[in-house]
């Protein structure tokens, strides 16, 4: 049931401003259920893939989707991906921690700032 609630958690704050679903996934899953760092942030990508889709399809129905910018801002981030993936497997979980934690920071004091 947890789980289902962090889905849902995650889908609404995603959809609502745009945010990555990892930023509300990762934290959950670490602090509610307990998981570690890797199974963590593989389970969320994979949701994601589903929360995205789910946005897609919403926004093209109203006519929001920027097809040729979606692809020059998603083919990149795809292979991003892929090498951010490929270097979490080398990284210690600890410091994986500490960069998440600080990235999380990072962006709440911009956002305070602006």
């Amino acid at each position: 049931m947890r789980l289902v609630l962090i889905g849902l958690v995650a889908g609404f704050f995603s959809a609502l401003f745009g945010v990555g679903g990892g930023i509300v996934i990762v934290p959950l899953l670490l602090l509610v259920v307990g998981w570690e760092m890797r199974p963590a942030a593989a389970t969320s990508l994979a949701a994601i893939g589903i929360t995205a889709t789910a946005g897609v399809v919403t926004y093209v129905v109203h006519g929001e989707v920027e097809p040729v910018y979606a692809l020059l801002v998603g083919i990149p981030a795809a292979l991003g991906a892929v090498g951010g993936a490929t270097l979490q497997q080398r990284v210690p979980v600890r410091t994986l921690s500490f960069l998440f934690a600080a990235l999380l920071v990072a962006i709440a004091i911009r956002m305070l700032l602006q």
